[in-house]
């Protein structure tokens, strides 16, 4: 495991305010040279720190207004094989592997209730999985996949 060090984690701040800065902002606000922020940048995505540079899309804005969260029971020896197949699907932003009631939790994010509904027969038709309970989110309070470091 990489040893990631206060320098790393203002560059890291950075760079989740926006990682469209330049090198050269970047050094200026951590206090250290560029290229010491072009070695920690590249230290960190060998290390699997940083894993990719993505917008942040506001999905409501290009139609994606329902979400759902679906909780699965599945077969005990087929969790992986199903949470990989669910995690292909393009709508999909999150399969957890989780403790208690399901096995699984998926969040999923839909145009309308006909791909919604789509969806969720698909899932519930898969072999192995025991039972599905699907939840609507009515009001977003939070949405984000920072924490503040």
């Amino acid at each position: 495991m990489v040893k990631i060090d206060e320098v790393d984690i203002k560059i890291l701040r950075e760079l989740q305010d926006d990682a469209r800065k330049s090198l050269k902002e970047i050094a200026e606000k951590v206090g250290v040279a560029e290229g010491t922020v072009y070695n920690r940048i590249n230290k960190m995505r060998k290390a699997g720190i940083i894993k990719k540079f993505i917008p942040i899309v506001d999905y409501s804005a290009l139609g994606y207004d329902l979400i759902a969260i679906i909780g699965i029971t599945a077969e005990g020896g087929y969790l992986l094989e199903i949470e990989k197949e669910i995690a292909r699907e393009h709508n999909v932003t999150a399969v957890y592997d989780v403790t208690g009631e399901y096995d699984i939790l998926v969040v999923a994010k839909f145009r309308d209730r006909d791909s919604l509904n789509s969806f969720v027969k698909k899932v519930a038709g898969m072999e192995r999985v025991l039972k599905t309970y699907t939840m609507l989110v009515l009001n977003v309070v939070k949405e984000t996949h920072l924490i503040e470091l």
